[in-house]
């Protein structure tokens, strides 16, 4: 194929695709997809008119984007089909979007942007978020991934742990509640795990399962967010939770721990307590140590601290949250957790004030206002009594 040719016809298709109404941005990478569908399908079938092949694909791939972005917010005001419990089989041409996205030519961080936007659907900020990085940092790296795959053939797909990478990202977005992708996140992963011989597969899978099973619990009938502790347990989804179980157990057999597996642990950990009040926190705290080994994250780190806080007191949580950067995302809430633990609601109070204005989404935010308008009206009510 004549690359060269590609990066000629570039300009061209880029400014029909503006002058029949898209923007700059949604048009570039419309080219750039469009480019990529070339590169895959020319070399067996070359077009007759290039120009007219990559004009049709672009727009379509427009099209195709605007769709679903539609599509995404009308999903996020209706009920998730629940994802059918068993393994599935047959071909998935989504599956192998996500390899041959996780391409060799780019480094893992890249494979994993470049798959959450061009297959995934996540916005640019979205992906941002996941990494803890500006978004313009973000937005830099999926344009040179995009451009390295342009000059390339996909026909070396990437590694499993990229893909599972991308899949856990995809869920946790959709879990959110910011998009509706979880099930789709689940319907890949059973096939991938049902595919290939890979603990961390099954560790996905059962990690993804059991966090599904609580879905249902998380959000009140005005649409408020639900906390864990205060969760009704009798709306979790019990066949989910002992097929997560039943593959958790099954991988961790095999004694090739991976960090999925870890998380799964503490996720089947919360699930077997018939009460928040029964649940095994010092296992927690170990499998979070199993977890910072494994990953070194600072979001571990962060949740770690919790889990101390409820195993040996909120002093032992705020001593275990103190070397951590108070930037992180939800620091402000876990600091602000473990201080009203710990009897300090003035300064709690603050700390959920400042974690709401921080909140990656509306409910969130309510939830963590209500919060701190819960302690301030108590320290009125103290107040007064004094």
């Amino acid at each position: 194929m004549d690359e060269a040719l590609l990066r000629d016809l570039t300009p061209g298709v880029l400014a029909v695709l503006v002058r029949r109404g898209a923007d700059f941005a949604a048009a570039e990478d419309a080219v750039q997809d469009a480019l990529v569908e070339a590169l895959r399908v020319w070399p067996a079938d070359p077009p007759r008119d290039a120009k007219g092949w990559l004009v049709t694909a672009a727009w379509r791939k427009f099209l195709d984007a605007r769709r679903s972005d539609t599509a995404r917010r009308r999903r996020e005001e209706l009920l998730e089909e629940e994802p059918a419990p068993g393994p599935a089989s047959g071909v998935d041409d989504s599956l192998q979007l996500y390899f041959l996205c996780a391409h060799p030519s780019l480094t893992p961080s890249s494979a994993v942007a470049l798959t959450l936007r061009a297959v995934g659907g996540l916005t640019t900020r979205q992906i941002a978020r996941a990494y803890l990085v500006p978004e313009a940092t973000m937005a830099q790296r999926i344009s040179r991934a995009k451009r390295t795959v342009s000059g390339v053939r996909l026909d070396r797909p990437g590694d499993v742990a990229t893909v599972l990478r991308v899949l856990y990202l995809v869920f946790n977005e959709g879990y959110s509640g910011d998009v509706d992708l979880a099930a789709e996140a689940i319907r890949l992963t059973r096939r991938l795990a049902a595919a290939v011989d890979h603990p961390e597969a099954a560790g996905l899978l059962a990690l993804m399962l059991l966090h599904h099973a609580r879905r249902s619990a998380r959000t009140a009938a005005d649409g408020g967010l639900v906390p864990l502790a205060e969760q009704d347990r009798g709306r979790w989804d019990t066949t989910l939770i002992a097929e997560g179980v039943g593959i958790l157990q099954g991988a961790l057999a095999r004694d090739r721990l991976g960090e999925f597996q870890a998380q799964a642990a503490i996720a089947a950990l919360h699930a077997d307590a018939p009460t928040a009040a029964e649940t095994d926190w010092v296992q927690i705290v170990e499998w979070y140590d199993e977890l910072v080994r494994l990953t070194d994250s600072p979001v571990v780190r962060l949740n770690r601290a919790v889990a101390v806080g409820e195993a040996d007191g909120p002093r032992a949580g705020l001593a275990a949250l103190a070397p951590l950067d108070a930037a992180l995302p939800r620091h402000a809430a876990v600091a602000a957790y473990l201080h009203e633990r710990a009897g300090d609601p003035t300064t709690a109070a603050r700390l959920y004030t400042e974690a709401a204005r921080k909140a990656p989404n509306l409910p969130e935010r309510d939830h963590l206002t209500r919060q701190a308008a819960r302690l301030h009206a108590q320290e009125r009510g103290r107040e007064r009594d004094g």
